[in-house]
C-alpha cells in the first residue's frame, strides 16, 4: 500500500490503544507489537493477506459477517443473521422458527431468503486518487458528487468484467479516502441448520444486549456455485463451493486471560463525528426513533397476534427493531449524565486551537472545518423535517417508485444509469420484489402506515413533502377517519399485491407506467418528477458535505498524528480486524461481578417452558443428565455456553469468527452488553465487553441435543 494519510496517522501506533479500534487488515503491521504483546502466536502479517489464511475464511453476508468452516462451502454465522431465511421457509405447518431445522444431506438444504449472498473478498486497494482526481477537486455541490459517482461506477464497472464478482467503492475518513473492494459474489445460498429459537434464541428481547447471557446464537449456511465453479443463481444441479480456505476448529477450549480475535464486517461506529452531530443524535435522532420503534411494535404485535402466518411474515421485521431499539434505549441510557458531549466538545475545541496557531495549517483546513459544522447543521434539520415521512409510504409505493425508476433507468446505457439502478443491481432488486411474498401483509402495512401518516399530516404545511401531500389529497386538519379513508382508497386500487404482477413490472417499459390506471404506479409516476428534484438538492448538501468533511478529517488525522496517536478509520461494512482477551468485568451494569462465561446450568435455572426461555425438551434432559461427551470445560465442570471479550465490535460483526491466538476457531461474536454499547460513538476501555457463543456450547448442541452428526464430521469435529 503507498504511504496514504492511514499510513501516516498509523506511524505512531505504539502509543495508541490498538484494542481499542476496528483495524483495517493492511494496518496490522503497523501494531504488530501489540498483537504480539496481546498473545497473537501468527505472524501479524499473515493477516493483511486476504486470500490467504484465515482471512481467505472470512467472508460478508452483507449485513452479518460469517466464515467457512469446512472444504464443502459450509458457512457458520449467528442464529440471528439466518433467521430471515428460517422465516421464510417457515409455515404455520412447519413452523422452523420454533423447531429448528436440520439438513441431513445436500438434498435436504433449502434455498436462502431471496437476495441472499455470501461474498468473499479477494482485494482492498487505495484508489483516492483516481476517484478524487484533479478534475474532481475542483469541484462543488451536486457537480462534485455526479463526477464521484461516475469515477466509482467506471470503477466498478472495469472491475466486475471478472465474471461473479461485485466491487463497491467504499469511503473511509468522511470522504477523505476511497477503496475499491473486489468481492466473489455467490448467489446461490442454501440454508444448512439453524437450532430452536430455544436455543438460537434463548432470553429473546430479556436478555438481548445483557450479561449474563444463555444464547446459542449460531446457524448455518452453504455456498453452491455451477458445476464449473463459477457464481450463478440457485440450480438444483449445482454444486458446493470449495473455498481455498476454511477455519479450523480449536482442539483446547479457551479460558480467561485468554487472546482473542474478531475477523468480520462492521456496520458503522461514528467515533470522529462532531460535537453538534452527536446532540443532534442524542437529543433529537435516538429519542425519535425509539419512540416510533415502539409504537411499531405495539402495532405489528396487535395486527398479527391472531394470524400465526402474518407473525412469520413479520418475524424478522420484529427481531431486527426490537434489536435496534433496545439498542438505541441503551445508548441513551449511557449517555445520560456522561461528560461525552462534553468531552467531544472540548476536543473539537483543541483541535480549531492547533488548526488557527499556524498559519500554514489556517490556510489549508479552517475553512473546511467551518463549513462542515454549518452542512450538518442543514442535513440535521431536514432529517428532523422528513422523519415521520420516511415511515408513512406504503411498502407498495416505494416499491412502485422503485419499477418505476427502475424503468426510466433501463432506457439510459447501462453506464449513465444511477447507481442502484444499473444491470448489476437488478438482482438485489427482482429479489426484494419476491421477497414481499414472506414478508409483507396489506393490513399491518396499512396499520403502521396509518400510525405515521397521521404523525406526518399534523406537521405544518411548509415541513411536509407536497408531491406525497397530493397523492393522497393531504391538507391541514384532516381526521384520522379522512387518513385512513385516502389510505384505503390508495390500496384497494392496486393489484402490486398480487406476486405475479409485481414481478410483471420489473419488465415493462415507462410508457406502460404513465397509461397505468394502479393507484400505486399512478402515485409514483406522479411522484417521480418531484423525487428526482429533491434528489438533486441532497446531492448538492451530499457533494459540499464530502468536500467539507474529508478537510476536517484529513485536519483531525494530522492533529492526532502529531500527538503520536494512531487512527483507525470508523466502521463501514468493510473487513476489520479487533483483538484482546477473554475477561470478566467487576463492577457490571447491576453493580455485580461478571464472570466471563456462562454455562448451560445458567440455561436450565433459567429455562421456564415457555415463551423466551422455552429450551427444548431434549437439551433440558441432555443437561440434567449430564450429557455433555467431551465439552465439559476443566475448570468450570460443565459446558461453556457464552463468554465475554474486551473486542471492539459493532453491528455487522454478528456472525464475525472468534479465534484464538493461533487463528483456530473458537466461538462466534453476536453482541455486545448494554452499558457498552455507546462505544460505538465513545469508546470506553473500562466497560466495553462483546458477547461470543462458545465453541463447545455449538459442537454439544449439535451432537447431544440436535444429532448433526453429518455436519460434525463435514467439520471434522469428531
Amino acid at each position: 500500500m503507498n504511504k496514504t494519510v492511514i499510513a501516516l496517522a498509523i506511524l505512531s501506533a505504539t502509543a495508541a490503544h490498538a484494542d481499542e479500534g476496528m483495524w483495517m487488515p493492511q494496518q496490522l503491521p503497523q501494531v504488530a507489537k501489540e498483537l504480539k504483546a496481546a498473545g497473537l502466536k501468527l505472524d501479524p502479517a499473515t493477516l493483511t493477506k486476504l486470500t490467504e489464511f484465515p482471512m481467505g475464511a472470512i467472508v460478508s453476508l452483507g449485513g452479518c459477517s460469517a466464515s467457512f468452516v469446512s472444504p464443502q462451502g459450509l458457512v457458520a454465522t449467528n442464529h440471528h443473521c439466518v433467521y430471515g431465511s428460517v422465516a421464510h421457509n417457515s409455515t404455520p405447518q412447519r413452523d422452523l422458527l420454533a423447531n429448528g431445522f436440520l439438513a441431513k444431506s445436500l438434498d435436504e438444504e433449502l434455498p436462502a431468503a431471496p437476495g441472499s449472498r455470501i461474498y468473499v473478498t479477494k482485494e482492498v486497494r487505495n484508489v483516492t486518487a483516481q476517484i478524487i482526481n484533479a478534475d474532481v477537486a475542483r469541484l462543488t455541490g451536486k457537480q462534485r458528487n455526479d463526477a464521484i459517482e461516475h469515477n466509482q461506477k467506471t470503477m466498478v464497472a472495469a472491475c466486475e468484467q471478472d465474471a461473479g464478482h461485485r466491487c463497491t467503492v467504499s469511503s473511509y475518513y468522511g470522504g477523505l479516502e476511497f477503496y475499491l473492494i473486489k468481492q466473489l459474489e455467490i448467489r446461490d445460498v442454501r440454508l444448512v441448520h439453524a437450532p430452536p429459537a430455544g436455543v438460537g434464541k434463548f432470553g429473546g428481547d430479556t436478555d438481548n444486549w445483557m450479561w449474563p447471557r444463555h444464547t446459542g446464537d449460531y446457524g448455518f449456511y452453504r455456498a453452491y456455485v455451477s458445476k464449473d465453479g463459477k457464481a450463478a443463481d440457485y440450480r438444483k444441479d449445482n454444486v458446493p463451493y470449495l473455498p481455498q480456505h476454511f477455519l479450523k476448529l480449536a482442539r483446547e477450549g479457551v479460558k480467561e486471560g485468554d487472546y482473542v480475535m474478531a475477523l468480520g464486517y462492521p456496520g458503522r461506529t461514528n467515533r470522529h463525528r462532531l460535537p453538534s452531530e452527536v446532540a443532534f443524535t442524542f437529543g433529537w435522532s435516538y429519542p425519535a426513533y425509539v419512540k416510533m420503534s415502539g409504537e411499531n411494535l405495539a402495532i405489528i404485535a396487535a395486527e398479527t397476534r391472531d394470524n400465526k402466518d402474518t407473525a412469520l411474515k413479520y418475524a424478522a421485521q420484529v427481531a431486527s427493531t426490537n434489536n435496534y431499539y433496545k439498542n438505541r434505549q441503551g445508548m441513551l441510557d449511557s449517555y445520560a449524565g456522561s461528560d461525552i458531549l462534553a468531552r467531544k466538545t472540548a476536543e473539537h475545541a483543541a483541535l480549531k486551537a492547533w488548526v488557527n496557531a499556524d498559519p500554514a495549517r489556517k490556510q489549508e483546513y479552517a475553512a473546511g472545518i467551518a463549513r462542515v459544522e454549518q452542512l450538518m447543521a442543514q442535513r440535521d434539520a431536514e432529517t428532523k423535517r422528513d422523519f415521520f415521512l420516511g415511515y408513512a409510504h406504503p411498502r407498495l409505493l416505494n416499491t412502485a417508485r422503485t419499477l418505476y425508476r427502475l424503468a426510466n433507468e433501463s432506457a439510459k446505457p447501462d453506464a449513465e444509469r444511477k447507481a442502484g439502478f444499473q444491470q448489476r443491481d437488478l438482482p438485489r432488486i427482482q429479489a426484494s420484489v419476491a421477497a414481499l411474498v414472506r414478508n409483507y401483509d396489506e393490513k399491518v402495512d396499512k396499520a403502521l402506515v396509518l400510525h405515521a401518516l397521521a404523525k406526518y399530516a399534523a406537521q405544518p404545511q411548509a415541513g411536509r413533502n407536497a408531491a406525497y401531500d397530493a397523492v393522497l389529497g393531504i391538507h391541514d386538519g384532516m381526521s384520522e377517519a379522512e387518513l385512513r379513508a385516502a389510505l384505503d382508497t390508495l390500496y384497494a386500487g392496486s393489484k402490486l399485491g398480487d406476486a405475479t404482477e409485481r414481478a410483471a413490472w420489473l419488465t415493462r417499459k415507462p410508457a406502460e407506467f404513465q397509461a397505468s390506471t394502479d393507484s400505486f404506479i399512478k402515485a409514483a409516476v406522479a411522484m417521480y418528477g418531484p423525487d428526482l428534484q429533491d434528489e438533486a438538492k441532497d446531492e448538492e448538501l451530499g457533494g459540499n458535505i464530502q468536500q467539507a468533511y474529508a478537510t476536517y478529517m484529513k485536519a483531525k488525522i494530522a492533529y492526532m498524528h502529531s500527538k503520536g496517536q494512531a487512527v483507525y478509520p470508523d466502521a463501514n461494512g468493510t473487513l476489520r480486524v479487533t483483538f484482546g482477551r477473554i475477561a470478566g468485568r467487576d463492577h457490571g451494569a447491576d453493580g455485580t461481578t461478571w464472570t466471563a462465561f456462562t454455562t448451560v446450568n445458567g440455561v436450565l435455572a433459567k429455562a421456564t417452558g415457555k415463551g423466551e426461555f422455552n429450551a427444548p425438551a431434549a437439551q433440558l434432559a441432555a443437561i440434567k443428565a449430564r450429557d455433555f461427551g467431551n465439552y465439559v470445560d476443566p475448570k468450570l465442570k460443565t459446558v461453556p455456553v457464552d463468554f465475554l471479550g474486551t473486542l471492539d465490535i459493532t453491528g455487522g460483526n454478528s456472525g464475525s469468527a472468534a479465534l484464538n491466538a493461533k487463528g483456530e476457531w473458537i466461538g462466534l461474536a453476536f453482541d455486545g452488553t448494554l452499558d457498552s454499547i455507546i462505544s460505538d460513538w465513545d469508546y470506553n476501555k473500562a466497560n466495553t465487553r462483546d458477547i461470543q457463543v462458545d465453541l463447545r456450547y455449538i459442537l454439544w448442541n449439535m451432537k447431544h441435543v440436535d444429532h448433526a452428526d453429518n455436519l460434525l464430521k463435514e467439520m471434522n469435529a469428531e
